[in-house]
Formats: C-alpha cells, sequence, structure tokens
C-alpha cells in the first residue's frame, strides 16, 4: 500500500507540474501566435495602399546592384558588434548571474513580465536584496591552530572578512555587558573584540590578563588565536574554566540585585558555556571522544536546568551527534533525531543526512541498482530513499562533497541554512561517517538525483520543505572564500539574449568569410535560397489570392467609413 500511494504521489505531482508548465507556455504561445497572424493579415490587404509591393521591387533592385564587398563589410560589422555585446554579456554574467539586457528590459522596459515579476527582481537583484539568517557553526574550527596554519601552508585566506565580522559581533554579543567600563581587564577586553587587525586583539589579551590574571575572555581570545596547537588551545581553555567558574559563581549569588549585576551574570554564563563546548571540541579533535561526549551531554543538561537561551544558537546537540557517529553508536544517534527532529523545531543538514544515513544503514549493505529496477524497492528500501530525497531537497549541495564531486574545504565560522557553506562545513567532518557504512554512498548516488524529479521547480514549490530561497547565492559568496566555486542552485541556465547573441555573432562572421573568399558562389547559393524560400511561400500565396478573391474589392474604402 505505501508503494503504491507513494507511486500514485509521484505521478500526480508530475502530471500537475507539467500541466502548468504547458497552460504557463500555451497560453503565450498564443497570444505571440495571434499577433504575428494579425499583423500579416493587415499588411497583405492594405498592400496596395502602403505600397509593399513596389518597395520590395524596388529594394530587390537596390540589393542586386550592390557589390560583394559591400556584405563583406555588413557581416564583418555584424559580427564585430554582435561579439562585442557576447563578451559584455557573458562577463555580467559570471559577475551578477544575470543577463544585462534581460535586466534592463524587465526593470526598465517591463518586457517580457509584468508588473509582479518585476517587483520579485527588484527585490531579489536591486536595492531591496531579500534578507536571510545566517548561523553560527557549531563545529567551527580554531583560527590559530587550524585556520592560520591552513594560511600559513596555502598562503590563501580561508576565511572571508564578512564572516570574521559577525563572528565579532557573536563575541560582543556573547562576552560584553554593561558593567564591563567597571572593570580595567573588561574594559580593554570589550575594545579587544572590536578590533580587525588579529595582532591588535592578542596584544590587547595580553594586556587584560597583566591587569588581572583572572580574566576569562583573555584566555579564550589567546586559545582561539593565538595558540598554534589543540593541545596548546586546550591548556588556554583550562585556566579560562577555572576563572569562568569563580565569576559564575559570584555572579550567580548577586544576579537578583539589579539589572546590571543581572547582565553581568549572563555575561557569565555565557563564557562559562562557550569555554565548556570549546573544550569539549578539543577533547573531540585530540582522540578523547568519549571525554568529549560527557561534557556534551552535561552541557545539554545545564541547558533543561537554566532554560540557557544561547544553547539554541551554539547547537550543541550537532556537535553530540557528530561525536556518537565517530563511535558508531547509532541507538544513541536514533535518541537524539527522535528528540531535535522535530516540526517545531528548526532543521538543518546535519539533521536531515544524519537520519537518511541511519535508514540507508538498514539496506545499503546489499542494495544494487539492477536488482531494485527488476524487483522495485522494498518497504525499507523505500524508507531510506524517502529520508534521501527529504534529506537533499533541504540541501542539494550537501551530495556532490559527500560523492567527492566537488573538493571540500575548510567550513567558514557561519552558515547559511539549505546553502552551499552548510553542505561544506556539513560533508567536512560526516564524510567518514558516510564511509563507515558500507554501501550507503553507493546508495545516496543512485537516488539523490531522483529528488529533482519531484520538485521541477523548487523557488516556486517544494515537497517536504518550503521553496528553495532565491538569495542563498549571494549570501554563500560572501561567507566562502574566493578560490572556491560556489555551488548554485538551482543551477542558472544561459540566458536567451546571451545564446542570440552568440548565435548571431558566430552566422554573420562565418557569412563575412565565406563572402570575402568565395563571393561567386556565395551570390548563387544566395539566389538557390532565395528561390527555394519562393516554392516553400507559394501554397501560403495561393490561399492568401483564394482568400482576397472571396473578400469584397473595395475593403480599403469599407474600412476607412467605419
Amino acid at each position: 500500500m505505501s508503494k503504491a500511494f507513494h507511486c500514485l504521489k509521484f505521478m500526480t505531482s508530475a502530471v500537475e507540474s507539467l500541466w502548468l508548465n504547458f497552460v504557463r507556455l500555451w497560453s503565450w504561445n498564443c497570444l505571440w501566435l495571434v499577433w504575428i497572424l494579425l499583423v500579416v493579415f493587415l499588411v497583405y490587404f492594405f498592400r496596395e495602399s502602403i505600397q509593399i509591393i513596389e518597395s520590395i521591387s524596388t529594394m530587390s533592385i537596390f540589393l542586386g546592384s550592390l557589390s560583394p564587398r559591400f556584405y563583406v563589410a555588413l557581416t564583418g560589422t555584424s559580427s564585430l558588434i554582435s561579439g562585442i555585446i557576447l563578451i559584455v554579456e557573458w562577463w555580467y554574467f559570471r559577475k551578477y548571474g544575470t543577463s544585462f539586457i534581460e535586466q534592463v528590459s524587465n526593470n526598465h522596459l517591463a518586457i517580457g513580465s509584468d508588473d509582479n515579476e518585476t517587483n520579485t527582481n527588484q527585490t531579489a537583484d536591486g536595492g531591496g536584496k531579500q534578507k536571510f539568517k545566517v548561523w553560527r557553526n557549531p563545529l567551527n574550527l580554531f583560527r590559530g591552530s587550524e585556520y592560520n596554519r591552513f594560511q600559513w601552508v596555502t598562503g590563501q585566506e580561508p576565511l572571508t572578512f564578512y564572516d570574521m565580522n559577525l563572528s565579532a559581533q557573536d563575541h560582543q554579543t556573547y562576552f560584553t555587558s554593561e558593567s564591563d567600563h567597571l572593570r580595567t581587564c573588561d574594559n580593554i577586553m570589550q575594545k579587544a573584540w572590536r578590533e580587525r587587525n588579529p595582532q591588535a586583539r592578542i596584544r590587547a589579551a595580553h594586556q587584560a590578563l597583566k591587569e588581572d590574571p583572572e580574566c576569562a575572555a583573555g584566555y579564550i581570545l589567546l586559545a582561539e588565536e593565538e595558540a598554534t596547537t589543540i593541545l596548546e588551545a586546550e591548556r588556554l581553555f583550562k585556566k579560562a574554566l577555572k576563572c569562568s567558574e569563580v565569576l559564575y559563581r559570584k555572579s550567580q549569588i548577586l544576579q537578583h540585585h539589579n539589572p546590571i549585576l543581572e547582565a553581568e551574570h549572563r555575561r557569565d554564563t555565557n563564557v562559562l558555556v562557550y569555554i565548556k563546548r570549546r573544550l569539549a571540541m578539543c577533547a573531540r579533535k585530540l582522540g578523547r571522544t568519549r571525554e568529549a561526549i560527557k561534557m556534551m551531554r552535561d552541557l545539554l543538561l545545564f541547558q533543561l536546568m537554566k532554560e540557557f537561551p544561547l544553547m539554541n544558537m551554539l547547537n550543541i546537540h550537532e556537535n553530540l551527534m557528530e561525536a556518537l557517529l565517530e563511535i558508531q553508536a547509532y541507538a544513541d544517534v536514533q535518541a537524539l533525531l527522535h528528540k531535535y527532529d522535530d516540526i517545531s523545531l528548526p532543521k538543518s543538514a546535519t539533521i536531515c543526512y544524519t537520519a537518511a544515513l541511519l535508514k540507508a544503514r538498514v539496506v545499503c549493505d546489499k542494495f544494487s541498482r539492477e536488482v531494485a529496477t527488476k524487483r522495485g524497492l522494498s518497504a525499507a528500501e523505500l524508507s531510506a530513499v524517502e529520508a534521501i530525497h527529504r534529506a537533499v531537497e533541504f540541501n542539494p549541495h550537501a551530495p556532490k562533497y559527500l560523492l567527492e564531486m566537488k573538493c571540500l574545504i575548510l567550513p567558514p565560522e557561519h552558515i547559511l541554512k539549505r546553502g552551499d557553506s552548510e553542505a561544506v562545513a556539513y560533508a567536512f567532518y560526516h564524510l567518514p561517517h558516510w564511509k563507515h557504512v558500507s554501501g550507503a554512498l553507493n546508495l545516496l548516488h543512485c537516488t539523490w538525483e531522483g529528488t529533482f524529479r519531484m520538485i521541477p521547480y523548487p523557488l516556486e514549490k517544494g515537497n517536504l520543505f518550503y521553496p528553495y530561497p532565491n538569495c542563498t547565492e549571494s549570501a554563500d559568496r560572501e561567507l566562502l572564500p574566493a578560490f572556491h566555486y560556489v555551488s548554485v542552485y538551482p543551477k542558472k541556465e544561459w540566458p536567451l539574449y546571451i545564446m542570440v547573441v552568440a548565435s548571431v555573432c558566430t552566422i554573420t562572421a562565418i557569412l563575412a568569410i565565406l563572402t570575402h573568399q568565395y563571393p561567386e558562389t556565395m551570390i548563387v547559393c544566395a539566389k538557390t535560397i532565395t528561390e527555394f524560400l519562393s516554392l516553400l511561400l507559394t501554397p501560403f500565396a495561393v490561399i492568401l489570392e483564394k482568400v482576397d478573391s472571396l473578400m469584397p474589392a473595395s475593403m480599403w474604402h469599407l474600412l476607412t467609413k467605419i
């Protein structure tokens, strides 16, 4: 029953999408056809009044008197102009993702789109860009011991200025409060989080520690940016943990006295949670996975006890899920998914693809495309395929990284959900977990492209999620480094204007060269083509003469009276 229902649902959605596409195309084609027929009809019946026959004969005599050099110059000039337009169009499309002629016609001339579509394009591309929300990457790396080492080796910037600026804003939100001016070290660190120069931030952290050796924020900055190894970062975070626990206990007692002390306690809580999370990540990177799992579970319990809002931004459950997959504790991962893969909670690539991995793990070791094609999918295989389709619909960029069809880079510090940045961050850590499950990548390879047949118009209508946002490309280009080729979905086709200009440029260039090299042969070919076209148009001419004989002789006179 479930298989039949799935097939019926797929056929219904496919027929519906085909019908909507047919109606949309047919309505515009009918309007254009009626307009062309009306123009041809009026030109034919008013041919004597506008003297079109005499004009055509005069033009044919004039064109016949021209030399081949004129046609060579004409076609050469046309080819040159078309080539210049083609280069400009191609450069503009590569830089901005749209055709310049198409954008001008839509925004200023209102050609080929109604007012609603024009407003939509202006909102998406023009001055009113669509707003998007970026999230803190729960698996972000350490700047000093990982990002900076990559830069030292390759000479390439792994982080963009926009990404680092977002991190600076996060640090100011997490680690500062209204009472920072009361303590010299806190005041110094408040300025340090706003600094753009890394060396100036490090100097400010050392200065804050000189003023107060118990400044936890100073140790955090040094562990993040100055430490060149994970071991050194862990040592600094442990010092910060001792300091933050003392400050947390003090502010916990005084938090209800006034609003300033309450804000200070909230700041100390943020610092404590952040340090514990980074210590758990250090343990995970150093191979102490079970210790990291215990620390992450303690943080989640702390969230339940304190109702701590920062936990939802840090997404510590995704760190825990990745660590559990590393030790292959699939039952614990399933329990986490049961809690966090809820319709009322925000989704992520980690949740969707981990759910697909667990369902694929049941059937992937014996899965074969040939056998499945012959006998059909079993209930378990169908459930796994549906889970993969759900994951791919949420983030269509991740399969190319999991299947190693695209090169991985270091993940950014912030990600855009459903975007290429989230796919990079997910695949960077979770690709080994897919490889641990025998046959999982083969099942993904065989089934992931079927998702796009279920949602042929992802920007207009989704299947299990909302329609795919059309602002992810611009956001990902700001989050990901310049040397990375950003994945775009849905893939943009070359605009019609670029194809037309390229065709005109190519054809005119070929005609110019042939006319210059073989003028007599080209004249013969032109006459042959003209005679062939006249033969093709002969039946239409006969039909028009018959229609003309049936119409009144004084048609023009009657129309002038009306």
